[in-house]
């Protein structure tokens, strides 16, 4: 759920997003939604790979979620560069760009916050 809130939060920076009929933009945000859950995931079983332990989250230290946030972080500018030079997306004026890169700060802030949020809250749930 923070991605799904996250992703309409950051919607005002794109530059088709504020402008389409709101079901299409609900649809669109679900739809990064799920992008961001799988990510989210394949960087939760990387982790868990490299400590040969699903229940790393328990015990995450900083290696763990920096670990867990670089993969995020990683993939993200991956789908941003491609995607923005394939113009499936494109941001407003309003979002701020990664120098060189010409890639949105947002989505890569999303890979810094949200990670050690999703652990706290698992973290909570589970003990």
């Amino acid at each position: 759920m923070l991605n799904f809130i996250w992703e309409f939060l950051q919607a005002p920076v794109f530059q088709s997003l504020p402008r389409m009929p709101h079901w299409e933009a609900v649809k669109l945000c679900t739809l990064a939604t799920i992008g961001d859950a799988a990510i989210m995931l394949g960087a939760f079983w990387c982790v868990a790979a490299a400590t040969r332990a699903r229940s790393w989250i328990l015990h995450a230290g900083w290696r763990r979620l920096a670990g867990f946030a670089g993969i995020g972080i990683a993939i993200t500018i991956v789908v941003e560069l491609l995607s923005v030079s394939a113009g499936r997306w494109e941001y407003s004026g309003s979002m701020p760009v990664v120098p060189y890169a010409g890639i949105g700060l947002l989505p890569l802030a999303q890979w810094i916050v949200l990670p050690p949020l999703t652990a706290w809250f698992v973290r909570r749930q589970l003990t």
